[in-house]
């Protein structure tokens, strides 16, 4: 099992810094869902930024989210000590 998610913060295009469980550091792109169903409605910014960690994973309001796994395997990683 990979890492889980402990902490998010939503960046600019639709890009989301990810902390997990193991320290490590993420930048994960959502851009690529925004034209898949209940995905759209992350197209709209203010919305988008409502995102938080929970369960391990992200979600937003509306219960969109997206694999814990995906975030971890798909997100450009680095650990605390290399920010």
């Amino acid at each position: 099992m990979n890492p889980r998610v402990t902490h998010v913060r939503p960046e600019s295009s639709y890009r989301l810094e990810i902390t997990f469980e193991n320290g490590e550091v993420g930048k994960y792109d959502c851009s690529h869902l925004l034209d898949f169903g209940v995905f759209q409605e992350l197209k709209d910014e203010v919305y988008f930024r409502q995102v938080r960690a929970s369960g391990g994973s992200v979600v937003w309001p509306h219960e969109q989210d997206i694999c814990p796994d995906t975030l971890y395997l798909d997100s450009d990683k680095r650990s605390e000590t290399e920010l």
